[in-house]
């Protein structure tokens, strides 16, 4: 999804939410996602696994443990807000 993300948010401008889902793991996948023009982000399959290897606390966990990630990613990007996540604060592989 990180490889048509910037693209699609780009050809969308803004008249559309564009969420993203597939190979978010992480609360630095979220960051990634939001500054590559994401306006949300799914994260599905790790869910049902919190879900049903830990019930509601195992969904409580995994959504602490993004959440830290992501907060720990914007300190270190500078980014003190999520609407202060920024294309400029990542490097994409895919852009030549």
């Amino acid at each position: 999804t990180a490889e048509v993300l910037e693209e699609i948010a780009t050809a969308v401008g803004g008249r559309c939410k564009v969420l993203v889902d597939g190979g978010i793991r992480s609360g630095v996948d979220v960051f990634k996602a939001l500054a590559l023009g994401a306006d949300g982000v799914l994260i599905c399959r790790p869910m049902v696994v919190a879900a049903f290897g830990g019930a509601g606390e195992g969904v409580k966990c995994y959504i602490r443990k993004i959440a830290d990630e992501l907060q720990d990613t914007m300190e270190m990007c500078g980014a003190a807000s999520l609407s202060q996540i920024s294309r400029d604060m990542v490097a994409s592989p895919f852009r030549q």
